[in-house]
């Protein structure tokens, strides 16, 4: 199946009015703005697992209320800001748990392969029969990060996933991102580092307040003039070492 996403005038009452995004397999699509501006919801409203109260979401051309669960997780890996276990599981068994989506089907067959990439990927063969509560913040998401990853799902969907990374662990997920996309897969980010998602992004929507203020290339949606109207305050940017940096004159 090749990955696009679809979400044509969603409205959800209160957070989100009206918003519109595509979303083309081998393409990184930023969701930014203020906090508490929709990115979240609407991030949400795309998995499938908010229903809006107006608009369509559809990954290539299957609306989500024709799509049972299973068929969604084999659509789309979503990665929430948190992710508690009350119970000691070990690392191994919530990656493998990545896997469960395509259980009695052909692809099942892959299941170790993939396991031990996304393993390997993220360093995390020293972990692998220690209790996922025990870790660190940081490891404990790169192991979901790793779970999502090994879904193998066309639509990838991260909400935040950097929030408790180190600099190793970002470099991982910007490496996980880019091998994604280079796979073509459709992946939408939300995030507030913005110097990283605009080297990392192909295209961006910005949004403040539940509507889009701002959408299309990185050049153009992340202007100074664009962030200064969604955040409320002066935002200036400027080029070093050929990325481009961002800060608050307010």
């Amino acid at each position: 199946m090749s990955a696009r996403i679809e979400a044509c005038d969603v409205s959800v009452p209160g957070r989100l009015e009206g918003v519109s995004i595509a979303v083309a397999g081998g393409e990184v699509h930023a969701l930014v703005g203020p906090n508490g501006s929709g990115k979240s919801t609407l991030l949400a409203v795309v998995a499938g697992d908010l229903r809006p109260s107006a608009g369509t979401v559809a990954i290539e051309g299957t609306s989500w209320s024709s799509v049972n669960a299973r068929d969604a997780a084999r659509r789309r890996a979503l990665l929430t800001q948190e992710t508690p276990l009350a119970f000691p599981f070990t690392v191994r068994e919530v990656v493998t748990w990545g896997r469960l989506p395509w259980r009695g089907s052909e692809l099942a067959a892959q299941d170790d392969r993939i396991v031990s990439e996304v393993i390997a990927e993220h360093e995390l063969g020293d972990l692998l029969d220690r209790p996922v509560t025990s870790l660190s913040g940081g490891e404990r998401a790169r192991v979901h990060l790793a779970r999502v990853l090994a879904q193998r799902a066309p639509v990838l969907l991260l909400d935040e996933a950097d929030a408790a990374l180190d600099l190793a662990g970002q470099a991982h997920l910007d490496a996980a991102v880019r091998r994604r996309r280079d796979a073509g897969d459709a992946i939408v980010i939300v995030g507030h580092d913005l110097g990283r998602l605009a080297a990392l992004a192909d295209t961006v929507t910005l949004l403040s307040h539940g509507r889009v203020v701002g959408q299309g290339s990185v050049e153009t949606t992340l202007s100074p003039g664009a962030l200064t109207q969604a955040y409320g305050v002066p935002v200036a940017s400027s080029c070093v070492d050929g990325r481009t940096v961002f800060w608050s004159e307010g």
